[in-house]
Formats: structure tokens, C-alpha cells, sequence
């Protein structure tokens, strides 16, 4: 692997007076001397400047069914190249994907590909879109970008699986590259945040606003149900009003089943009837489209009509099976439009999960 494509410069970042460096990405500020890295473990300080260590590197590469993203009314059917690196800027003591995005081992970038070799890879595969996830792209969003740009040259398209948690001028630039996004909504309480993933909500409702007022990002919600610590009434009430008042009832939401990982070994797996009792509570309070995730779900995993009821697309995990969206995706009993971004026939890709080699 070419020396180059491992440490690549950043611009978000200042010198303080006392020698040190500020990272500008996110709301953590990290300040770091020289060698150091940050909380993220990507960024470090190198000759007084913050630099990617990761460019061009990846904990693997994978074909995916877009709605495992999940990513329910952006292009459904369709198959989603996927890849992540390695660290995170949040610290959650949840987290499902802990040995990627909690590693602190260069080993675990196992593999390495240009921006331009994925790209490629992508369109040679028929994947319609790829995505970085795993780990969150904000933190090595150069690499992310670069690889976007080179996507969007072949016709396609870019996913982003990210918490929201970033400054208002990274963010900016990193969703001018993204043209649909889950964004992680871990919770709506700010204890919850600050005790749990070392974060602030405000942030990632700031991100979550921009995204809708301001750019053209298709945009869905996940929010992990961890039991008693983000699955009250009082709490889904409050988080599913919000995205009513403040992002619109046509934004999907998915209700995700936690698993005991990581450093929450200690609270038992949601239950099913958690994730149908959030799901409730949002359509009850004007989400037109709410969704379970993690759980076998046919009922919460279909997409049904805001309008009329009618199943628009039926779904088994991640296969899908009847699909009842005109050729313009509106309701085909009642002419209603489903938002989100539709071809004008379902993908075929199904449920297959294709790991990539890159590497050679």
C-alpha cells in the first residue's frame, strides 16, 4: 500500500498558543500535542498540523442490501458497496460495532483501496450506491469525500451511516458529497448522551435540522432501544413529536433491538414488543413511516401508504416481496407519492451479504 494514501492532510483544525493543536471536526475539540491522537484514534497531530492516518485504508469491504443501512425509501431492492476504518468519536458504551469502531489497532484495517478502486469496484459489482459505515465517516471524512466524488462520476450514488456528531462548517462540506443518510438519533435526553456516549444531543439535533432545511440529503432515523434507558413512554413520546415538528412526518424512523456488547453486557436484549410499542407511539403521533429493525418483523418492516394504508413495498428482513409503487412511486391504489428515491422497478439484490477483497 502506497505510503501516501495512510496519512493525508485536514484543514479542520487551529494552533493554540501553547503549542498544542485543536481539532475543528467535531463538537469533542480534541486538543493534542505532537504524536498524539485524538479520541476518534484517526486523527493525530503531526509535524503542528492534524492529519487522516487512515486514508485509504478499511476494516473490509462489503455488498450489502440497502435496507441493512438501514435505508428503507432509498432505492429499495438495491445492493450498497459498504465500508468503514477503524475509531469513533463518540464513546458509547452500547456500541454494536465495538471491534471496529472502538479499536485502537492499525490491524484492524485489514484492507486498503483508493477512492477511484472503490468507485470502480462499486459500478463493476451493479452496486447502486455506496456507503460508509461501520464506523462513522465524519471522522475520516477526506477519505469519504474523495471517495464520493469518484462515485458520483460513475452514476453512483453515496450513503452516509453516521451519529450526526460534527461541527457546523465539516458538516457543510461533508453532506455536499452524500445523497442519503441514517443518522443515528442514539436517544432524546441529554443525560443520556453526556452518560452514555460521552456526547451532546443538541449537536445531533443541529445536524439533523441542517440536513433537512438546508440540503437535499435523503435522510432516515435509527434509534437503538436499549431497555430502561431510552425506551420510555414519556421519552418516545417526546422524540417522536420532535421529528414531527422539526423534520417532517414523511422522515422514516427505525426502531432498533439492542444486544447485549461491549460495556453494556449487563442489560438483557430489547424484546419485540418494545420495538412494535415505539413503533405505535410514533405513527400515533404523525410518523408516516416507523419501522422495527434487529427483530423478524414483516408487519414492521413493510412500508404501507400514508394515505390510503395500502402496502406499498412488503418486506422479510431484508428480501423484499410485494411492491405496490407506480412507475412515478406513488401509491398504486390511491396515486399518494411515498417519499424518499425510487427506480422505477424494485432492485433485485435480496438479502446477500457479499464480502470484498480489495487488498490484491
Amino acid at each position: 500500500m502506497n505510503e501516501k494514501l495512510l496519512t493525508h492532510p485536514t484543514k479542520y483544525w487551529h494552533a493554540l498558543e501553547d503549542g498544542r493543536v485543536e481539532c475543528d471536526l467535531c463538537p469533542r475539540a480534541c486538543r493534542l500535542k505532537e504524536g498524539q491522537q485524538g479520541l476518534c484514534f484517526v486523527r493525530a497531530c503531526e509535524d503542528g498540523k492534524i492529519v487522516l492516518t487512515t486514508y485509504g485504508r478499511s476494516s473490509g469491504f462489503c455488498v450489502d442490501p440497502i435496507e441493512k443501512k438501514p435505508l428503507n425509501h432509498f432505492y429499495p431492492g438495491t445492493a450498497v458497496f459498504s465500508f468503514g476504518t477503524a475509531g469513533c468519536n463518540l464513546a458509547c458504551r452500547f456500541c454494536q460495532n465495538w471491534d471496529m469502531s472502538k479499536s485502537r489497532e492499525m490491524d484492524t484495517l485489514a484492507d486498503a483501496a483508493s477512492p477511484q478502486a472503490i468507485a470502480d469496484k462499486a459500478k463493476e459489482l451493479g452496486c447502486r450506491s455506496v456507503a460508509f459505515t461501520y464506523n462513522d465517516p465524519v471522522i475520516f471524512m477526506e477519505y469519504a469525500i474523495d471517495t464520493a466524488v469518484a462515485c458520483h462520476e460513475l452514476g453512483v450514488k453515496t450513503v452516509a451511516v453516521t451519529a450526526g456528531y460534527i461541527s457546523e462548517a465539516p458538516r457543510a462540506e461533508f453532506f455536499r458529497y452524500i445523497d442519503a443518510a441514517n443518522v443515528d438519533l442514539k436517544a432524546f435526553s441529554e443525560a443520556f448522551y453526556h452518560r452514555l456516549t460521552g456526547g451532546h444531543l443538541r449537536s445531533v439535533l443541529d445536524t439533523l435540522v441542517y440536513l433537512r432545511e438546508q440540503t437535499d440529503v435523503w435522510v432516515e432515523l435509527t434509534t437503538l432501544l436499549i431497555p430502561g434507558e431510552n425506551d420510555s413512554e414519556v421519552e418516545l413520546n417526546e422524540l417522536t413529536r420532535w421529528v414531527v415538528a422539526n423534520l417532517g412526518a414523511d422522515v422514516p424512523m427505525h426502531f432498533s433491538a439492542f444486544h447485549p456488547d461491549w460495556k453494556m453486557r449487563d442489560k438483557p436484549p430489547t424484546p419485540p414488543e418494545t420495538l412494535a410499542f415505539a413503533r405505535n407511539i410514533a405513527m400515533a403521533n404523525g410518523v408516516h413511516f416507523a419501522y422495527t429493525g434487529n427483530v423478524h418483523d414483516r408487519e414492521g418492516g413493510s412500508s404501507y401508504c400514508s394515505h390510503c394504508g395500502a402496502l406499498l413495498i412488503e418486506r422479510d428482513w431484508y428480501r423484499l416481496g410485494s411492491w405496490n409503487l407506480d412507475l412515478d412511486g406513488a401509491c398504486a391504489r390511491c396515486g399518494t407519492p411515498c417519499p424518499g428515491l425510487f427506480d422505477r422497478k424494485p432492485g433485485v439484490w435480496g438479502a446477500r451479504r457479499l464480502p470484498v477483497r480489495m487488498k490484491s
